[in-house]
């Protein structure tokens, strides 16, 4: 190689790497940076003295607590025993919440006569009934699942009748002008166009479901997540406390985002994000 083709190579300026990987990072950056921040300023701000680490542990602590009762296998049971209380309520206010959205935003007559009820029940506070629920139905199961079933039937009710009402009825019309009967009109228009509204219920029932689900356990239980909250905090042992309250937020992000796929694939169609 000649003197002057080294020379070339040498002021060759190196490729520029592509802009995806950087454009991800702002994009990470923009999204998570406010949470990064908050969790460094956790963990420090006990040592610094800007708060109690009695009151606050830092973050080290509270996980070290989380793997400590998740590998001995303490907290593996609360979370079995919370996860189906919150589920049983889950199920069982999407199969009475959803169809009967469905019936009531299609039939106006539906609607008159149940709307006056359902709202008087929607205003009155699952918390309030709380104890109504424990005389009728005991301190046992029951009446933590009913509690938490009837704070969580009413976003997934009333998102769907919502949806069903938002459906172009110049779509409808076609339809029908096509030749489609009632059924198929609503199979294959109403349904699929209530469908992201409704995934909108049913998030916020979810989110609704494991609030609930920590006031009943702390009422009356001995096992559960919420209990376990509460019995850390009688016991001051706040690292364990903190554990306890993290797992409930890992449980929520997880069952919205299982939510959010579910709507992705079922919604292809939908471009917005919700």
């Amino acid at each position: 190689m000649s003197i002057e083709t080294i020379d070339t190579v040498a002021r060759r300026k190196p490729p520029r790497l592509p802009a995806l990987p950087r454009e991800r990072l702002l994009g990470l950056a923009s999204r998570y940076g406010l949470v990064a921040v908050f969790l460094v300023l956790w963990q420090f701000s006990g040592r610094l003295g800007w708060v109690s680490p009695a009151v606050f542990p830092p973050l080290d602590q509270i996980f070290a607590a989380l793997w400590q009762g998740l590998s001995s296998g303490a907290l593996l049971d609360d979370i079995g025993i919370s996860l189906q209380r919150a589920g049983i309520a889950f199920a069982a206010a999407v199969a009475l919440g959803i169809p009967l959205g469905l019936l009531m935003g299609q039939l106006p007559w539906a609607e008159r006569a149940l709307d006056p009820i359902l709202q008087l029940f929607r205003q009155t506070s699952a918390l309030a009934l709380y104890p109504v629920f424990i005389l009728l139905l005991g301190l046992g199961e029951a009446s933590k699942v009913f509690v938490i079933f009837w704070a969580t039937l009413f976003p997934i009710l009333l998102a769907t009748i919502g949806g069903v009402k938002e459906v172009d009825q110049k779509l409808i019309e076609m339809a029908r002008s096509y030749g489609a009967n009632h059924l198929a009109t609503f199979r294959r228009v109403i349904l699929p166009a209530s469908v992201p509204s409704i995934f909108v219920g049913l998030r916020l029932s979810a989110t609704t479901a494991l609030l609930l689900l920590i006031a009943a356990e702390m009422i009356g239980a001995n096992k559960g997540l919420g209990f376990q909250v509460m019995n850390a905090q009688y016991n001051f042992q706040i690292p364990a406390m903190f554990a306890a309250i993290f797992l409930l937020a890992f449980l929520g992000l997880a069952a919205n985002a299982l939510l959010v796929a579910l709507q992705r694939r079922l919604c292809r169609w939908s471009l917005t994000d919700r």
